[in-house]
């Protein structure tokens, strides 16, 4: 445990491995796949727009519905380009098939007659047709969402940055501690981002208006485990011996607050994996982002944010990773 400190740039190269495959999905495999700039995210219709079909054929058994038979129906009433994905569900203990169709926005005119028209498409090409949900986001409202996410985020950023930097105040230093909680902070964001590109592009899991409650929830996480260490810092420094170094404090303080903070996340941890097996489809995949959110913040807050106090301390961004041979020659010829 009296290493933690000292092997500070082995947990950044963990953290940097765990981030490098998120960003490689979220900036670099779009543009190899595409050719174009993007974002590797799969946005659902709160994000991106348009109208999501939850459909259920009676008549029809999960084995013989088609994908492209859908997309046809729903291009015979007007919805070009129909993403479909077969989703069978269970009725009373017996199969039952159906599919989820994603398709461009109702019209804002005459909503009433496009649905009408795709049903009849879809009665006619499969027989009875039951729509189970219909939801429909028209691009300014999925451009006001994505607009305010990135406010929320962004806000969110700016107030713990000033809350932390006046909790601090009476330390050395104070603006310090806000702004490394912030960069431990951004780890999160991008490991929760990197790992939803991932996700999104195996599995298809997409980001909706629950995923960025989940990814504000997890900078909550974040920042409350990181205070917790902050804060043990502070009375440290105030009650130092002389010949402590900041490093031997910092040290020390996440010895002290190390069984605290896994105990108390691991009570969220139990409740979120219970969630995550039996909660059902509806919040799963919110569920997973809280989980993945919760390791990342009690990850950073110990081995990223404080670790950064003492790069900071010591402004070893003038000689990388000279630093810690140096320590080592030291508590050598020390030893």
């Amino acid at each position: 445990m009296e290493h933690l400190v000292r092997r500070r740039y082995w947990w950044f190269a963990f953290s940097l491995l765990i981030i490098l495959p998120g960003l490689y999905m979220l900036f670099l495999h779009p543009l190899l796949t595409t050719g174009r700039p993007g974002i590797g995210l799969r946005p659902s219709i709160d994000f991106a727009g348009g109208a999501l079909w939850e459909l259920r054929f009676p008549d029809v058994t999960p084995e013989t519905l088609s994908t492209d038979r859908i997309a046809q129906a729903f291009a015979v009433a007007g919805f070009e380009s129909a993403q479909v994905q077969i989703s069978p569900t269970v009725v009373d203990g017996k199969p039952v098939a159906a599919a989820l169709v994603r398709t461009r926005p109702l019209s804002e005119s005459d909503p009433n007659a496009e649905i009408d028209a795709a049903m009849k498409a879809l009665t006619d090409a499969f027989g009875t047709v039951s729509r189970e949900r219909l939801e429909s986001v028209g691009p300014t409202v999925s451009a006001e969402s994505t607009r305010s996410a990135i406010i929320a985020v962004l806000g969110a950023s700016l107030i713990i940055l000033l809350y932390l930097t006046w909790a601090f105040r009476k330390a050395p230093h104070p603006f310090r501690y806000g702004v490394c909680a912030i960069i431990a902070m951004l780890h999160d964001v991008l490991v929760v981002l990197g790992i939803a590109a991932i996700l999104g592009a195996t599995i298809g899991l997409e980001v909706d208006a629950l995923f960025l409650t989940a990814l504000l929830t997890t900078l909550s996480f974040s920042v409350h485990d990181t205070i917790v260490v902050f804060d043990r810092i502070r009375e440290n420094l105030i009650n130092r011996h002389p010949a402590e170094t900041f490093d031997d404090i910092v040290n020390h303080s996440l010895v002290q607050t190390l069984p605290r903070s896994i105990n108390t996340q691991l009570t969220t941890f139990f409740t979120l994996t219970a969630l995550l097996l039996f909660g059902g489809d509806t919040i799963r995949n919110f569920v997973l982002i809280l989980l993945i959110g919760l390791i990342s913040g009690t990850y950073s807050s110990i081995f990223n944010a404080a670790q950064l106090l003492v790069v900071w301390e010591h402004r070893e961004w003038r000689n990388w990773f000279k630093r810690g041979r140096q320590d080592e020659v030291e508590v050598r010829s020390g030893a």
